[in-house]
């Protein structure tokens, strides 16, 4: 058998023990070194020695079954294992190996080097081709072409991984932000000679400023131009792409009219004589998306890119054709050293209007366009996502592309060969009643099938074909990926502008396994420009696609069907489709709603999960502000009071007990005037009354609630299960609750989210944060702790100690508290409103975590002082995060000008609010009104 070993397997101490190891297991030999099964997942643990372990799992690549060394656990500490999450082994109670057993648990890979013993890790095993691993160890600067399923993602974080400093990797795209974030950290990766940030592009802006408005949108610019006269028979999206990325995609800002009239032939969509009616429409564009208070990012990145300072030694720009000119000058102005950055795309799959080019990205990076064009540009050719069917359509329909117009560039002129043994299926069916209700019926209750249009005004026919809430437009499309694809009349629904892609190309032009370069001689011939969009938008819809595309279109006699290959399907197939659980769609609802699909996820929740409102009332600010005023008008009535004394209990909101106090509410003065303990058993009581159900092992009762109300629903307290299930500690509610999609970015009233619930929980029980938070943290950690400070965006990530010092902050905020850790901590000292939090009360409390939490490193005191002095306001450090003030010495207050995000509804973006405003629910509803 083989044994492979991890990139950054660290065998340095226990070279020669290592090397008997893989001896034994190369000659399928276990027994020697003591190989067992492990009950954490699918490892097994080899002996080094008498006190080392070599931590082993197993994968499989067609026939061949090959052991995988991951690790090195020292000193049997295998509580600090990266794999294993903190468990406790028994050595003495671990089974024998079992060869079946291991093939069982061996995990299936696409590909495997045949050769190279040496993998790579995100979220599950990576093996490298010859080309990939060139590139991996290309020295910067570094620009990466590879169609869609041919690793770049991966591929960039294993290289962004290698960097020293401070790294940036930024797309457009925020769900691929912090998908590329996630994976960058999976099984707890960690480079402490790095400090990395994920950003979408609008995040970055907001770190540099956050600009007001939201973003302009292709569906706002069709609706204006719509109200414009005489614009009737004008192509929007044309138009639109011209605004975008020729009128607005310079680093210097938008075009005067001379720059627009005098752009060469191939720098714009429109003939001279076109582009002064065109521009007169851009300055309207403009003025339109001042006053309705949209924003064009390109002309903000331009409007920038004097205040950005050099502050990254490394930057890694994700799927580059989204981003124009404007927007990458303003990332990459960014560079302490120019040149050290990694650039990935695939023109092919431009559909969103920004008129890239590979010319164009090098040009503005080399300034020289001779220099530019010697720029070596990698090309990942081989395609690890699609079955071969898929790829050879997409193949086809490049080769169309370029027999019709020509090459699009030197960089984008390839083929790409499928690596998987799968070959799938691509077929086209008649857009015939009985065939779609055949196709419905067999799809609407799967998760593996999504249909796709070419645009979004086409969903709605498509939804009344088809059951399932999986319809999308291809830009929504674009970044998704599904098993199986319905293509439903792309073709047939712009029949005429694809019957002029395909015109004048033959079947005999398609017969070649190369592209040759060769660019169209009529340079005026503005043929691609025009339809590139549909090119690309059928290129990026197939390749959705991972087995099969089926497309129903309603002109079957199609050319470009007959050019592409795709034959006749069977009408009456049954596709043996799978249907979808509750939480399979559960967890469906939940990646549309992070990829920004609002509107799928939504369809979802309402017609599949057919998820109802909860039956009672929730405590928002709102309510509680009429229950203080329904206490005014009734003073002294303890059933009145009885929801506002519930929540100054549960949150410790001494102020409102002691205006219900004032109030003659007898139950208010009795708690304020109790003894310590007298105060702790009353409010167990309360914390009974609403925690109780979460803190119980059977689960049926809350995940039964989960199923008819959303497994983000709110409780009366205001709260949703995941952070009931944080506050009381149930690992086991907390696991079935993010397995069913539960959203830890959710906050409370007081901005907290569910880790921070369990970390207050923490602070206030020395046993809970030694015994049970270590798992939750892991669990429930956010990728990063963002704030607004001074308008500009702060991401705190969990390798920065910032990131704990300000949670625990924002943890206890409600109350101020800065007692010491006691457990139990009496009311008296919970009650301590001091001027500030204190470098003790952090070193104490974050000192009772476990390691995994705060290395022991970063436990001493000078430490401690040391990250406090460097965040605040007027500190001099760089990054200048600005988070908080000293109020005297050793004493700090929040910066007044922090804001936190508070998210109170499942899938929104939530709003920012000052986090001085958040230790008052009731005030703020006040303030509100």
């Amino acid at each position: 058998m083989r044994l492979m070993s991890y990139r950054d397997l660290d065998i340095s101490r226990v070279r020669k023990q290592f090397a008997k190891v893989q001896d034994a297991i190369e000659r399928g030999d276990f027994r020697s070194p003591d190989v067992k099964k492990l009950s954490q997942g699918t490892y097994y643990r080899a002996r080094l020695d008498d006190t080392n372990r070599l931590l082993l799992t197993f994968v499989r690549h067609q026939e061949e079954t090959v052991c995988l060394a991951l690790e090195v656990i020292h000193q049997h500490a295998y509580e600090k294992s990266r794999f294993l999450r903190g468990a406790m082994i028994d050595e003495a109670r671990l089974p024998d190996f079992a060869a079946q057993q291991a093939e069982t648990d061996a995990a299936p890979l696409r590909y495997l080097h045949p050769t190279h013993n040496e993998f790579h890790l995100l979220d599950k095993v990576i093996s490298f081709d010859d080309t990939q691993d060139a590139v991996y160890r290309t020295p910067p600067p570094v620009i990466l072409v590879g169609s869609a399923g041919s690793g770049k993602t991966a591929l960039t974080l294993e290289k962004l991984r290698e960097m020293p400093g401070k790294v940036l990797y930024v797309t457009l795209s925020p769900y691929l932000a912090q998908n590329a974030g996630e994976l960058y950290r999976a099984f707890s990766f960690e480079n402490e000679a790095q400090d990395v940030e994920f950003l979408s592009f609008r995040e970055y802006l907001d770190t540099i400023r956050r600009p007001a408005g939201r973003e302009v949108t292709f569906e706002d610019f069709r609706l204006w131009v719509a109200r414009q006269p005489g614009l009737k028979s004008v192509d929007a999206h044309q138009l639109f792409e011209e605004f975008r990325g020729v009128l607005s995609s310079s680093p210097a800002g938008p075009l005067t009219e001379a720059q627009y009239l005098h752009l060469g032939v191939r720098q714009s969509i429109y003939d001279a004589e076109q582009r002064p009616q065109v521009y007169e429409l851009f300055g309207r564009y403009l003025a339109w998306m001042e006053n309705a208070r949209l924003l064009d990012p390109s002309l903000i990145a331009a409007r920038y890119l004097p205040e950005v300072k050099p502050s990254f030694d490394f930057v890694v720009v994700d799927e580059v054709q989204d981003l124009t000119a404007a927007q990458l000058a303003l990332i990459l102005k960014a560079l302490k050293v120019p040149g050290q950055f990694l650039l990935c795309g695939d023109s092919n799959q431009i559909v969103h209007p920004n008129f890239f080019s590979w010319a164009a990205v090098k040009t503005l990076l080399y300034h020289d366009p001779e220099l530019a064009e010697r720029q070596k540009i990698s090309v990942l050719r081989a395609n690890f996502r699609n079955a071969s069917q898929v790829t050879r359509v997409a193949n086809t329909l490049l080769k169309i592309k370029h027999a019709r117009f020509g090459s699009v560039d030197r960089e984008s002129n390839f083929l790409v060969s499928a690596v998987a043994g799968d070959p799938g299926s691509v077929t086209f069916l008649p857009d015939d009643a009985k065939v779609k209700k055949h196709l419905d019926e067999q799809t609407r209750g799967s998760t593996q099938y999504a249909v796709l249009v070419l645009r979004d005004e086409h969903k709605a026919e498509a939804r009344r074909a088809f059951g399932t809430p999986l319809v999308f437009s291809v830009q929504e499309a674009k970044g998704l990926e599904y098993p199986n694809i319905i293509l439903f009349n792309v073709i047939s629904g712009q029949r005429q502008m694809y019957a002029q892609i395909t015109e004048g190309v033959t079947p005999a032009d398609l017969e070649t396994d190369e592209l040759r370069y060769s660019r169209a001689r009529d340079k005026s011939d503005k043929s691609l420009e025009l339809y590139k969009f549909y090119v690309n938008a059928l290129y990026v819809a197939v390749t959705r696609a991972v087995n099969r595309v089926v497309l129903i279109e309603s002109h079957t006699r199609h050319p470009l069907l007959e050019l592409l290959g795709i034959p006749l399907g069977d009408e009456a197939e049954q596709l043996s489709v799978k249907q979808a659980s509750r939480d399979d769609w559960e967890r469906e609802a939940r990646k549309l709603e992070l990829q920004g699909k609002r509107e799928q996820a939504t369809d979802i929740r309402r017609r599949i999960l057919q998820q109802k409102p909860v039956p009672w009332e929730v405590w928002t600010p709102q309510v509680l502000r009429r229950m203080e005023e329904e206490v005014r008008a009734r003073p002294g009535d303890p059933k009145v009071a009885r929801g506002l004394i519930d929540f100054g209990l549960l949150n410790r909101q001494d102020r409102l007990l002691e205006t219900l106090r004032e109030l003659k509410v007898k139950p208010a003065a009795s708690y304020l005037r109790n003894s310590d303990k007298d105060r702790i058993l009353q409010r167990q009581v309360v914390l009974d009354k609403y925690r109780k159900p979460f803190e119980s092992t059977n689960l049926k009762s809350v995940l039964g609630d989960c199923d008819r109300y959303g497994v983000d629903h709110r409780t009366p307290a205001n709260l949703t299960p995941l952070m009931l299930a944080a506050e009381t500690g149930n690992v086991a509610l907390i696991g079935a609750l993010l397995e069913r999609g539960a959203d830890v970015t959710q906050t409370d009233l007081f901005g907290r989210t569910p880790h921070l619930l369990a970390l207050n929980r923490a602070l206030e029980d020395a046993r809970f944060a030694a015994e049970q938070f270590g798992p939750i943290d892991e669990r429930l950690r956010p990728a990063s702790l963002d704030v607004l400070v001074s308008d500009r965006l702060v991401r705190l990530s969990p390798d920065g100690a910032e990131f704990y010092f300000l949670s625990v902050m924002l943890a206890t905020l409600p109350t101020l508290t800065s007692a010491l850790h006691s457990p139990p901590l009496t009311e008296t000292e919970l009650r301590k409103r001091e001027t500030g939090f204190f470098a003790e009360f952090l070193e104490t409390n974050l000192g009772a975590m476990p390691l995994s939490v705060l290395k022991e490193a970063r436990r001493k005191r000078t430490y401690f002082n040391h990250v406090l002095a460097r965040a605040e306001v007027d500190s001099n450090y760089q990054p200048a995060r600005r988070l908080w003030k000293r109020s005297r010495q050793g004493f700090y207050l929040l910066n007044p000008e922090l804001q936190i995000r508070l998210r109170m509804t499942a899938g929104s973006d939530g709003e920012w609010i000052f986090a001085a405003l958040l230790t008052d629910p009731v005030a703020r509803a006040w303030l509100e009104h």
